[in-house]
């Protein structure tokens, strides 16, 4: 898939322009001609730009939710997914019609979610097991709950992402628009009324004449660093994540972010019938802590050697104490799609609890970064003030 921007006439003679993936400009042409559009101008892009191909999870939790609804009421599948492709967004439209034409063809819709490639495997795992159970509202409806979990998993990850980002961008704004503007004009009156500068005024001044004399060079370089930020941003995603492992405080939240989405599988796959070592097989693919993926591979891999479950979980330290306990008596008592439900709304009830306490460190740890950008180069200009006008 090659990502397209593009302009479009609309319908009622509008214009629209947009970004979207298609495997050519006339399979481009062919989306826009079923939304009633008719393509313009279309510019491919570099293919590092396309996005992952799978569907939103926004367009998961609606898709599922409505299919919960109306196989429950008796709706037939294909009726069910013709009713789905008007509530969800334009970019899940397309999917969603292709899997109402396959399914009306004769294909099962496990086959269906499978062969377009837009959901995970934990999505096509259940519906899979639904059908030879005959729940397919059932697991519909796990299913939205399970990415309801996930969105709010990713919520929180994404409010501890953006409130640095907010404040390191406007410290560094701010800081730019200094040593661009104010430093060049107020540097050589400062050293005109007081030669005998700080050391630390010199080189602030000094930086600042230097940027405001090479905006050109500045902004060249700019350029080159976000286009290398958008190429190389899988591997400074991952420098970050291993990074964020180490870091106090923020390791427990992961740890937490982590154990949601596996119990949240765990429940859906339990749900729909699926034996525990097989549910664990798709679960697990959804952590990426490398221990606790490694804990919970070595224990499925026990399991389906005989191993007891109670005493495999007792050897899984990446779980807390009080979380392998209820899982052991849950086995015992044979409801352990219960334990793993509970267990998802438990760990997401932390998560709130973990985030809000990294946030309360973080905000004044944001306002001693703000200090040490801003407040430097103000420093720089204060001090040979305040020298002069004390005589020192």
């Amino acid at each position: 898939m090659q990502p397209f921007v593009f302009t479009a006439k609309t319908s009622t003679g509008g214009r629209s322009v947009g970004f979207r993936d298609a495997k050519s400009r006339s399979a481009l042409a062919e989306q826009l001609r079923k939304e009633k559009m008719t393509l313009g101008t279309a510019y491919g892009l570099p293919r590092a730009f396309a996005r992952s191909g799978k569907i939103k999870p926004s367009d998961n939790l609606v898709l599922n939710e409505q299919l919960a609804q109306l196989l429950s009421r008796g709706v037939p599948l294909v009726e069910a997914l013709e009713v789905v492709a008007e509530t969800v967004t334009p970019a899940a439209r397309a999917t969603v019609v292709k899997m109402r034409e396959m399914v009306a063809a004769g294909s099962s819709f496990s086959d269906c979610c499978r062969d377009l490639g837009v959901f995970d495997t934990v999505t096509v795992a259940v519906y899979k097991a639904a059908e030879r159970s005959g729940d397919l509202a059932g697991a519909a409806r796990q299913i939205a709950i399970t990415t309801r979990r996930t969105l709010t998993v990713a919520g929180r990850a994404v409010t501890l992402m953006v409130y640095p980002i907010i404040v390191m961008t406007i410290s560094v704004f701010v800081a730019f628009g200094m040593l661009t503007l104010v430093v060049p004009k107020l540097g050589p009156a400062l050293k005109e009324m007081n030669a005998d500068l700080p050391w630390f005024s010199k080189a602030i001044i000094g930086l600042g004449t230097a940027m405001s004399e090479n905006l050109l060079i500045i902004g060249v370089l700019l350029v080159a660093a976000v286009t290398a930020l958008v190429y190389f941003r899988k591997q400074i995603a991952r420098g970050v994540v291993v990074t964020a492992r180490k870091t106090p405080l923020l390791r427990d939240v992961l740890t937490t972010q982590e154990a949601v989405r596996f119990f949240s599988v765990m429940a859906a796959m339990s749900r729909s019938g699926v034996p525990l070592a097989d549910a664990m097989g798709t679960a697990n693919q959804t952590i990426t802590h490398p221990a606790m993926r490694k804990q919970m591979e070595r224990l499925r891999t026990r399991l389906i050697e005989g191993g007891q479950w109670r005493t495999l979980v007792e050897e899984v330290s990446s779980l807390p104490v009080a979380t392998r306990k209820l899982l052991i008596a849950a086995e015992r008592s044979g409801d352990l799609e219960a334990a793993f439900n509970s267990l998802a709304m438990d760990m997401t009830e932390e998560l709130d609890r973990r985030s809000s306490r990294f946030l309360a460190v973080l905000q004044p740890l944001m306002v001693v970064v703000m200090f040490g950008l801003i407040g430097s180069l103000l420093m720089s200009l204060l001090v040979p003030l305040i020298t002069m006008g004390t005589g020192r």
